[in-house]
Parts: structure tokens; C-alpha cells; sequence
């Protein structure tokens, strides 16, 4: 019988130790929050989301084209992007920051994305397709608006 409640006490005692390192990490990391894209276009919040993090829209501000100044936003599906994850799969990098993917919505296409938090009110998104060096950055600042509802 003590054979079998050791090893269940073990996995129980790591399960619970991963729980709270992850639950620090969240509190921790200073990309956490909801944040408004250069373009001012749209409220994104990022947030934990399984084992990774990730970017969902909140709040659709304007619609101001990205690619061409002065145009207005034309989604390459149609689609709305409330409530989209337009950043997945981002991972924490050695250096700090996160590495993932950001959906662009203007031409429908995902790339490899790197964000950090440059001080707690500005974040800073480095997008590329084959290396952060020849990527196009971004800086998104921290909302100051009220939580959607």
C-alpha cells in the first residue's frame, strides 16, 4: 500500500509545484495585460493560455489601414477580429520576452513575432518571417480604458 501512495504523493507534489511556478510567472511577466496596437487600432490582452500565452482582442478601436497610410482597415476574410487571438504560442525566450506568432489580418498571414516590455507601459513587438534582425518592430503601449464589457 505505501508503494502505491508515494508515488501518487509525488505526482501530486509536482503537479502542485508546477501550478505555482506557473502562477508566478503570470504574475511576473510584465507583457501581461491589455495593450493598444501602434496602429491604435485595436485593445489587445495578453494572458496566459494553457502552457503558453497568447494575444486576444478586446476591443476594436478604429480601422486604419497598417499597410497603407491614410486608407482604412480592410480584413483580408471579412472577419471581425473581436475576440481573435492575433498572438499565440508565445513562449518565453532565455533573454527575456517572448517568441510566438502574430496573425495579421490585413493579408490574412501569420509570422513569427518577439514582444518584451521595454518599461511597464510600452511593449515592444519585433515581426518577422525569417529573422528578428530583418523584422518590422512595432511599439504598443499599455490601455488606460476602461475594461470592456
Amino acid at each position: 500500500m505505501r508503494a502505491i501512495i508515494q508515488p501518487a504523493m509525488l505526482a501530486l507534489s509536482a503537479i502542485l509545484t508546477l501550478a505555482v511556478a506557473s502562477a508566478q510567472a503570470q504574475q511576473a511577466a510584465p507583457e501581461v495585460g491589455r495593450w493598444i496596437t501602434e496602429s491604435g487600432n485595436l485593445e489587445v490582452e495578453i494572458a496566459a493560455c494553457g502552457p503558453a500565452y497568447c494575444g486576444t482582442v478586446t476591443r476594436v478601436i478604429a480601422k486604419q489601414s497598417m499597410s497603407q497610410p491614410g486608407a482604412a482597415m480592410a480584413s483580408a476574410n471579412g472577419a471581425s477580429p473581436l475576440g481573435k487571438q492575433i498572438l499565440f504560442d508565445l513562449q518565453p525566450m532565455s533573454a527575456g520576452g517572448w517568441q510566438g506568432h502574430i496573425y495579421n489580418r490585413e493579408n490574412n498571414k501569420t509570422y513569427n513575432s518577439q514582444l518584451a516590455a521595454v518599461d511597464t507601459d510600452q511593449l515592444k513587438l519585433t515581426i518577422y518571417e525569417d529573422s528578428p534582425a530583418n523584422g518590422r518592430i512595432q511599439v504598443w503601449r499599455r490601455s488606460s480604458l476602461p475594461v470592456a464589457r
